[in-house]
């Protein structure tokens, strides 16, 4: 099916998506219909990473006036710095075994995320700024960005809908975009499995539990509703907001 300035390609068990941008990457509005998915996906069991906002493996590096709440845990790593000025309201834990079992959850959570499969996946790709999801199973075999446009989760009315979206690569929001959420879609049953390093832009506003196998970094004054979990690399925060949910 063509669809004007975007195109979509429906395969036996996937339909690729494109958004396109405006010339001069301003807001548009993505006009693809996102297919609805019959196959209800579990949410990713995160157990011991339950409690943190933020957990890392190599470094927590903060600047400015930086507020989390809930916990803040780093393994194997020692440095975390910018605690004062920055505000934890939770507990820090630095290689103790709380953190430790935390990692090597996170790493069971990640894995579970990035080796679901389903028969009516959606795969999306480059910017995905101005569509609205469903609930279910998305896959980029390359990087994905919110550059143009808000993008939206909509339940549908169910509050125990499960969206998890599986990227090859990067996942980037550029400055003020946004993240919301509809239908009852709520930020603790959206999954993002990273590739490789997650980036979100000034003042940008994103939801959801962040699995980056390498790093994460918050521009100065993004806010996050969810957790960040960065596996192997550090989490560089700017001035941030990060309420784990």
């Amino acid at each position: 099916m063509k669809i004007i300035n975007l195109f979509a390609t429906v395969a036996i068990a996937s339909v690729a998506l494109l958004a396109a941008c405006s010339k001069d990457d301003e807001p548009t509005k993505n006009t693809i219909v996102i297919p609805i998915q019959a196959t209800v996906m579990a949410t990713v069991p995160i157990a011991g990473t339950s409690g943190f906002a933020i957990l890392a493996g190599s470094a927590v590096t903060s600047t400015g006036a930086t507020v989390i709440t809930g916990d803040l845990g780093l393994s194997p790593g020692t440095s975390v710095g910018g605690f004062p000025p920055g505000i934890l309201n939770g507990t820090l834990r630095i290689n103790d075994d709380i953190a430790t079992q935390a990692k090597l959850d996170l790493t069971a959570a990640y894995n579970d995320a990035a080796g679901r499969t389903s028969t009516d996946i959606v795969s999306l790709s480059g910017n995905i700024g101005g569509l609205t999801l469903t609930p279910g199973l998305y896959k980029s075999t390359s990087s994905l960005a919110i550059s143009s446009g808000d993008l939206t989760f909509d339940a549908k009315g169910n509050s125990s809908a499960v969206f998890i979206i599986q990227i090859a690569s990067t996942l980037t929001t550029t400055s003020g975009r946004q993240v919301i959420l509809s239908g009852g879609a709520l930020a603790s049953n959206i999954f993002w499995q990273v590739g490789s390093s997650a980036t979100f832009g000034t003042t940008s506003v994103f939801k959801g539990t962040v699995m980056a196998l390498e790093s994460i970094t918050f521009k100065t004054g993004a806010k996050l509703n969810g957790k960040a979990l960065a596996r192997n690399g550090g989490i560089t925060l700017e001035g941030n907001t990060i309420v784990k949910e």
